[in-house]
């Protein structure tokens, strides 16, 4: 397992060793001390969640607040998203920029989401299953979420011509409203 750094320092894509030979593959999808090792933190993981989506499925911008501040490690096990980590740490020097890694059942590429960030994806492909393993439970009165095309984030999603986003995605505040870390 060996973690590549993306624009922004504390989020990172998590690629793992893949065995692979005539019958198929074989990859540690998760190991603690590896994977502590390659974040240089400790990370202790409380939650997994699975989720299911059709293409052009658009989840997000999620976090939690503090004290129930979820960090999170992401992948796709089935189908491929384009997947997105927003700062939102406002006394972070990367305040309000934004990192996107595409994940695939294929690349078996993990994407490392600290606490302090907003987090979503992008469905590509017409069946996706997606995981994620969480270092805090969900905790409804700390749910919090930025709305996914805030200009001022300007986050190029790569969209397709038809998006399919929650009622709740649909009202979330931009940015500059939102309640963010500070």
């Amino acid at each position: 397992m060996k973690a590549i750094d993306t624009a922004i320092p504390d989020v990172k894509i998590i690629e793992p060793t893949v065995f692979a030979d005539d019958r198929g593959f074989f990859f540690e999808s998760f190991s603690k001390a590896k994977f502590e090792a390659a974040i240089g933190r400790s990370a202790n993981f409380v939650q997994d969640n699975h989720s299911r989506s059709g293409t052009g499925v658009l989840r997000g911008l999620h976090y939690q607040l503090p004290p129930h501040a979820q960090a999170k490690l992401v992948r796709v096990v089935a189908g491929e998203v384009y997947d997105v980590a927003v700062d939102i740490r406002k006394s972070s020097p990367t305040f309000g920029q934004w990192v996107g890694v595409l994940l695939s059942a294929e690349n078996k590429r993990q994407l490392w989401i600290p606490e302090g960030f907003a987090h979503g994806f992008l469905t590509l492909s017409d069946h996706v299953e997606f995981l994620y393993k969480t270092t805090n439970y969900y905790a409804p009165e700390s749910d919090r979420g930025i709305r996914w095309d805030d200009p001022k984030i300007a986050i190029d999603w790569k969209t397709l011509d038809v998006l399919t986003l929650s009622s709740k995605d649909q009202r979330q505040p931009l940015l500059a409203d939102a309640e963010l870390f500070d």
